[in-house]
């Protein structure tokens, strides 16, 4: 069995499908559609963007604090379709010892999690060898305006 794919954020650019959060391994690029508000939390996080109040992604995280638990990586782990699905890994530890708990959650979500907790993001292996490579989609954006895209270069999902 090959293992997960470590990948970092690349760019996040806007399409006509939403927003394409562009994921890469260093050789090869997938790119996910998310919904502009998500891509606007993972663009803060990756900028480190001071908020005035906690978004819904600082509000699961002082939760899931409170109980002891924080994301300890994110998985990419299947892609039916043009559809991708995500498990995020949380590590729970308490006096009484610690635990690992997977749940499934959108990989928008996901990553912005990851971003925001400065924990890996993983794509399982079939998923990885199975997703179009979007490297050439990712280069035409960038010439197209300019050189940059929105978040590039920041957060590396560690």
């Amino acid at each position: 069995m090959k293992p997960d794919v470590l990948v970092t954020l690349k760019a996040l650019l806007p399409t006509p499908q939403g927003v394409g959060v562009f994921l890469s391994d260093g050789l090869k690029t997938i790119a996910i559609f998310v919904d502009p508000y998500v891509a606007a939390a993972i663009t803060m996080f990756a900028q480190k963007v001071r908020k005035p109040r906690p978004l819904t992604h600082d509000f699961i995280v002082a939760m899931l604090s409170g109980f002891g638990a924080r994301a300890t990586k994110v998985v990419i782990n299947d892609l039916k379709g043009d559809t991708f699905f995500a498990r995020v890994y949380l590590l729970q530890e308490s006096e009484l010892g610690r635990g690992v708990v997977e749940i499934d959650a959108r990989p928008s979500d996901s990553i912005a999690l990851a971003i925001q907790q400065k924990c890996p993001i993983y794509v399982a292996a079939g998923v990885w060898d199975h997703a179009e490579d979007a490297t050439w989609a990712l280069q035409q954006a960038r010439e197209q305006q300019g050189g940059t895209a929105a978040g590039e270069g920041k957060g590396d999902g560690q």
